[in-house]
């Protein structure tokens, strides 16, 4: 049967300018939003200019990098499972003589492993250069298992993927050992621009966070998550940048702190999922072009630096949108009095 492409169209629109300053950027940058919820446009504006307002701006910190891919083996027993983990961490070299073989970009970095039984789960390790990966890491896990098969007695070939990488899945180890680009974005605003800007106080938003986002999130079962909603910023960057948008369900699994520093507010993400790039399906669309070109993400030359730059516009502006509404639900009301005027509005008459 032939299948009929077509087009979905979400609407997108350019919010900011975010200040953010950093190694990775330094300066200020729009961002586009392709989201059917109206309101997520003038949210991530409102803390958009808090950047504009403070000192630094968002200061965005890359922490890591590493796309990964578990390969799952059959050991004879786990006395050869435990065996075969000892030689493959004396053969590291030599596995990553063999990835950089075969890829320009792709580099092994490390490789964790988990034994369950006779079961050998291999989580693989890469840098993936300006692609978010996923392809590159199975293949450079293809031509590891071959070689790993041939040459470790005891094991035999079971799945390219094991479950362990974890992909598109809400799981611990992705938090704890990271997967893509880890990314902390944080943001001092002073007194004054809490209380007249986001009429709050910094006190009434450190302790939302706790009790929210911490205890709330903690008795609802939350695995490695305690923010408000990362998703909605995510997906929309994403859909805009020709981005795997089921990344989202590992990248949504980050941390909001808040802190009251004498009236002022501190106030940050930490995201350590965000699987992103600038090469690779989906980035030669001509709408997605124009939009990385226009965010600056198609500028170096430097392997890795597009992709790390587009890491932590889209942290900060996940920063913008928790913020926004972290300090709205402070106030009785302003949530929803916020959702039916901007979703009952004529697109002519939305305020951006």
């Amino acid at each position: 049967m032939d299948v009929e492409e077509a087009t979905a169209r979400v609407p997108m629109r350019w919010v900011g300018p975010i200040k953010i300053g950093g190694k990775v950027v330094d300066g200020e940058v729009e961002v586009p939003l392709a989201t059917y919820e109206s309101p997520l446009w003038p949210s991530v504006g409102r803390g958009a200019k808090m950047s504009r307002l403070s000192e630094r701006g968002i200061l965005a910190t890359l922490v890591d990098e590493r796309m990964t891919r578990s390969v799952l083996l059959e050991a004879d027993d786990a006395e050869t499972a435990v065996a075969a983990v000892r030689q493959l961490n004396d053969d590291l070299p030599e596995l990553r003589r063999l990835v950089s073989e075969r890829s320009r970009f792709a580099e092994l970095v490390t490789m964790n492993h988990q034994i369950a039984g006779n079961l050998l789960f291999l989580r693989l390790e890469f840098t993936t250069g300006d692609a978010s990966g996923h392809n590159m890491a199975t293949l450079a896990a293809d031509v590891l298992l071959t070689y790993i098969v041939a040459s470790v007695p005891g094991l035999r070939y079971s799945s390219v993927s094991g479950n362990y990488c974890t992909d598109k899945k809400a799981t611990a180890v992705n938090g704890i050992l990271g997967r893509g680009k880890n990314v902390v974005a944080e943001l001092l605003i002073p007194r004054e621009v809490v209380e007249e800007r986001l009429r709050t106080t910094a006190r009434k938003v450190a302790d939302l966070n706790v009790r929210k986002n911490l205890i709330g999130t903690t008795l609802a079962g939350g695995i490695r998550s305690a923010n408000a909603h990362f998703a909605n910023m995510l997906l929309a960057v994403y859909l805009a940048t020709g981005q795997d948008a089921a990344n989202i369900v590992e990248g949504s699994q980050g941390i909001t702190h808040a802190e009251d520093r004498d009236g002022a507010l501190y106030f940050s993400t930490t995201l350590p999922n965000l699987i992103v790039g600038t090469v690779g399906n989906g980035k030669g669309l001509d709408f997605v072009d124009a939009n990385l070109t226009r965010m600056g993400c198609r500028e170096s030359r430097e392997p890795g630096a597009n992709a790390r730059r587009l890491a932590a516009i889209i942290a900060a502006t996940v920063l913008c949108g928790e913020l926004s509404l972290m300090a709205a639900q402070t106030n009785p009301g302003e949530l929803m009095r916020a959702h039916l005027r901007l979703e009952r509005a004529t697109p002519e008459k939305e305020a951006v």
